[in-house]
């Protein structure tokens, strides 16, 4: 997918979170946004998803030459933060069948599969509440790295793990991102963007 910023800024009440954003991600590259806390890098993406209208500006979203409207963009994306919640009373498997119903999995993967790729096969009898923190950012990782669509978007990826679980990441936007347009927010952390090819910096407002 392709996403062009012209001019977008976004305010919350009379106070700017960012102004004069002009940017083209362009489909299946990769990017990072960068800035410290408070920079508006979840706002931002949330603008991008279309799941929060930006206050100036315009966004244009396409793919293959067509254009597409900001209210079919979530059919092509899948997103991965910490914030997003997931049905705590659901088991593993639970979660997982919940999750296809609205994002089908690369290459047709079974349930079993995506357990056994985010290496959690032996927590599948949990409820999600029981999982530690660690495997909750695994659980929406995998989920999102792993479904069928067109442009990924993650917001702090390394939260919460630990550096095997960082490598394991690192090998899953290696195998399952490769024709995916991919932007991660990041507060400077290597680890999360080092297979982003293009940087873009947040300057705070606070």
């Amino acid at each position: 997918m392709n996403i062009k910023l012209n001019n977008v800024g976004k305010r919350f009440e009379r106070n700017w979170v960012f102004r004069n954003l002009n940017h083209e991600f362009t489909e299946g590259n990769r990017y990072v946004v960068l800035g410290q806390n408070g920079s508006g890098k979840s706002t931002l993406l949330k603008v991008v998803s279309g799941n929060v209208v930006q206050s100036e500006g315009t966004l244009e979203y396409s793919s293959a030459g067509k254009k597409i409207e900001v209210e079919n963009v979530f059919r092509q994306l899948a997103i991965a933060a910490p914030y997003l919640d997931v049905p705590e009373e659901y088991s593993l498997p639970e979660v997982i069948t919940f999750h296809k119903t609205f994002k089908p999995f690369e290459d047709n993967l079974t349930e079993k599969e995506v357990i056994d790729i985010m290496e959690l096969s032996h927590t599948k009898e949990k409820n999600y509440k029981h999982f530690s923190s660690g495997m909750k950012q695994r659980v929406k990782l995998g989920l999102a790295i792993l479904s069928k669509t067109s442009l990924l978007l993650l917001d702090e990826p390394s939260t919460a793990l630990d550096a095997k679980s960082i490598l394991w990441y690192q090998n899953l936007i290696t195998d399952f991102g490769k024709d995916k347009t991919i932007i991660v927010f990041s507060n400077n952390k290597e680890e999360e963007f080092g297979f982003c090819k293009e940087r873009i910096q947040l300057e705070s407002k606070n």
